[in-house]
């Protein structure tokens, strides 16, 4: 019958998978409905015919198949019938996503941005899902020296990437760069050093031991010119084996009699003896440490300047979310609120007077 609204064919080719009709199995009680109201001639049945008015009705034929699919499944509520089928598109689109993010490279899918990904927050088994943004501040005059957006959701490989932009903006032959322990990555550290940055950024605390009580890896004293680790009890581990992973050669120091007869034991290992790990690059982590030791403050000096950018930042932003979506878009909006920050505080240093004349010198 003309004039009705048309379902869709359960035959037209859609996505995952290819068809409607592929959600029904073969011997599905529904294909015996299907074919038995399109053999009823519905007209001689006494079915009206549209109404040449107002909005179009949905065709007999549909609607008889509905009811006596659900005649046929107990159910003769036509409101239930409607709960049922949402319930089964939803059910149906839950899969179509679970396939999605099962093929994406890093499992994730946001429906708000496709550029978007979540990000590690302080709370444990939480996420915020946004962009990760960096910047470089100067301790000085707290003017933004680079910035970028990411969508990474961590900062452990960000160090060399964000120190190198720095030196080059300042055009500074050395630099020293503060950052949290977030940022602590070895194979970083090393490529800052390679690049002339001198990184401090304190080691990440990720062992078990030492929330269970054991003394943790600072507590064992490395003698370079031996080659070999002073433990709490005054006992040296030796170099013992080593192996590859991925960030290179790792070597093992221990001692093979000591630690059986050893009192501090317990407050040590649950083994049989404790192995230090070392990097084959470890100097340049022992390096950096020391030069945290020598700044005692550098973690206040590093949140009195680029959380002080960030905060203002934020404020201006009403504390709120980026207002464009996708990546590049997102950096851009990010470069406006840079930029205008960096002026505001060249305004406030140098005066507009004196800005203006730098600017046009």
């Amino acid at each position: 019958m003309a004039g009705f609204i048309e379902g869709k064919d359960r035959r037209e080719l859609s996505f995952l998978p290819e068809c409607l009709d592929d959600y029904v199995a073969e011997d599905n009680p529904v294909r015996v409905v299907d074919v038995f109201i399109d053999e009823l001639d519905l007209s001689g049945l006494g079915f009206a015919a549209p109404a040449a008015t107002g909005r179009p009705g949905y065709r007999p034929a549909t609607m008889l198949k509905l009811y006596l699919y659900g005649y046929l499944n107990q159910v003769q509520s036509s409101r239930r019938l409607e709960r049922l089928a949402r319930l089964r598109q939803q059910m149906r689109d839950l899969k179509a996503m679970e396939h999605a993010v099962a093929a994406a490279p890093d499992r994730q899918v946001s429906l708000t941005d496709p550029d978007a990904r979540a990000m590690a927050t302080n709370g444990k088994g939480t996420g915020l899902v946004g962009y990760n943004v960096q910047a470089a501040v100067d301790t000085k005059h707290h003017l933004v020296m680079a910035h970028e957006v990411t969508n990474v959701g961590h900062d452990r490989s960000q160090l060399a990437s964000m120190g190198q932009q720095a030196k080059e903006a300042t055009g500074a032959d050395e630099l020293t760069v503060l950052a949290d322990r977030g940022y602590f990555s070895g194979e970083e550290v090393l490529a800052c050093d390679a690049a002339g940055i001198k990184a401090i950024v304190p080691k990440s605390l990720t062992s078990s031991g030492l929330k269970r009580g054991f003394f943790g890896k600072q507590d064992f004293v490395f003698d370079a010119d031996r080659d070999l680790y002073v433990c709490p009890a005054g006992q040296e581990l030796t170099r013992g084996g080593h192996r590859s992973d991925r960030e290179g050669d790792v070597i093992f120091y221990r001692h093979l009699t000591a630690c059986s007869t050893c009192e501090l034991k317990p407050r040590c290992t649950p083994e049989k003896l404790r192995r230090i790990r070392r990097w084959e690059h470890e100097q340049v982590i022992d390096a950096m440490q020391a030069r945290l030791d020598r700044m005692p403050g550098a973690m206040r000096v590093r949140r009195q300047t680029v959380e002080h950018v960030f905060g203002t930042i934020k404020d201006w932003m009403g504390r709120g979310h980026f207002l464009t979506r996708r990546l590049p878009n997102v950096g851009t909006e990010m470069s406006l609120h840079v930029l205008a920050y960096n002026l505001k505080r060249a305004i406030a240093i140098l005066g507009v007077p004196m800005l203006m004349k730098a600017m046009r010198a």
